[in-house]
């Protein structure tokens, strides 16, 4: 039997099958006015889509807990109720065909205003509907305009931020929560030294730099039902450290271990483990499979569940991933959007059985 299609439990949730849709930008949003950050016709057939293609959990993008919080004007917010109605039809729509609805909560920091990918990512001034940026410091990412260090009572205004996006998450349909601390936005700028020098409680050491992550988790934990899972997306390395040639220090490995133990004291359910983000020029060696050794790892020295990301290409590579024990989920980006029916191919050639929708499924079965 394939472990890639068998179900997973976390808390009361079980999640029929451990191919998930990782969160991915769409850029597609109105950028300002009333609709500003609302999902539109693009996001609920886009996000359905992948739902009937077979996905044990559909996440959506990462979504700004406030205006200033998304990546681009461009992207998906929840922080009022023309958002939050709006999210309900997609989590209808997405379990309508089986699969489980989540959100990714996110706020972007120092990396926020940009244009949209295809248009350069190049900063957007607010002149031309961007806003100033925000981190744990005045430290730039790259060449984009250096933020404003947050007050420590912006920090705790932010977690409240979080919260109250958590709780409309709820109220629109969503079985699980993801809280965005990877990729270098703001709650992983927090944590890494390359981003953060502050000198008060929320920085310096490892235990002032994980302070702010780990209040908005006890935050967002603390309104989500008890019986519903959170993830934390984390980026487990910089690559700067491992970088024997590279004098910068940065967040590693055995850092992430150590937050995965945090995390898990405060009732996150499943570390989703990426990397890289922190810095515009570290060396990645990007390959298949290369991040899920940090997967393994967290898995195996905390034991929380783990999800592997980056490069997982194949069905034959993810069953061995999941049923080797190296992780206990895979999310799939990119080769969802080239392959929207991945999983029912998986499922097909790993002897599972995949579960067409009837309207598919009658044409799927009378082949020729």
């Amino acid at each position: 039997m394939s472990t890639l299609f068998t179900p997973l439990k976390l808390r009361s949730l079980e999640i029929p099958n451990r191919v998930w849709m990782s969160p991915m930008c769409m850029y597609s949003a109105q950028s300002q006015g009333p609709e500003a950050g609302v999902p539109t016709d693009f996001h609920l057939a886009h996000l359905a889509d992948r739902a009937a293609g077979g996905l044990g959990m559909v996440m959506v993008e990462a979504t700004g807990v406030r205006p200033d919080g998304r990546i681009s004007p461009w992207d998906l917010g929840l922080w009022n109720d023309a958002q939050q109605q709006a999210f309900a039809r997609i989590t209808a729509a997405v379990r309508a065909h089986g699969s489980v609805p989540a959100i990714q909560l996110a706020h972007a920091g120092r990396k926020a205003s940009v244009d949209k990918p295809w248009l350069g990512n190049r900063p957007v001034a607010p002149a031309d509907g961007g806003w100033t940026t925000v981190g744990p410091s005045a430290e730039p990412f790259h060449d984009h305009p250096a933020p404003a260090a947050l007050t420590v009572e912006e920090i705790g205004q932010l977690v409240r931020d979080f919260a109250a996006s958590a709780e409309r998450a709820l109220a629109a349909g969503f079985e699980v929560v993801e809280v965005h601390g990877a990729h270098g936005y703001l709650l992983n700028s927090f944590l890494s030294p390359a981003a953060n020098r502050r000198t008060d409680a929320y920085g310096g050491t490892v235990e002032n730099r994980m302070r702010f992550p780990l209040e908005v988790v006890e935050a967002v934990r603390a309104v989500w039902p008890e019986h519903l899972p959170v993830l934390f997306r984390t980026s487990a390395t910089d690559w700067l450290s491992e970088n024997a040639e590279d004098p910068r220090e940065g967040w590693t490995g055995e850092d992430t271990v150590r937050l995965a133990k945090e995390l898990q004291a405060r009732g996150v359910d499943l570390l989703d483990v990426s990397t890289g983000g922190m810095v515009h020029d570290a060396s990645i060696p990007a390959a298949p499979d290369y991040q899920v050794p940090f997967a393994e790892q967290v898995r195996q020295e905390t034991g929380l569940p783990t999800a592997a990301v980056g490069l997982i290409l194949e069905p034959a590579q993810a069953e061995e991933i999941v049923s080797s024990g190296r992780a206990d989920a895979v999310f799939l980006g990119r080769q969802l959007l080239r392959e929207p029916y991945w999983a029912h191919r998986a499922a097909e050639e790993l002897g599972a059985g995949s579960r067409w929708p009837d309207q598919y499924g009658y044409a799927v079965a009378r082949r020729g």
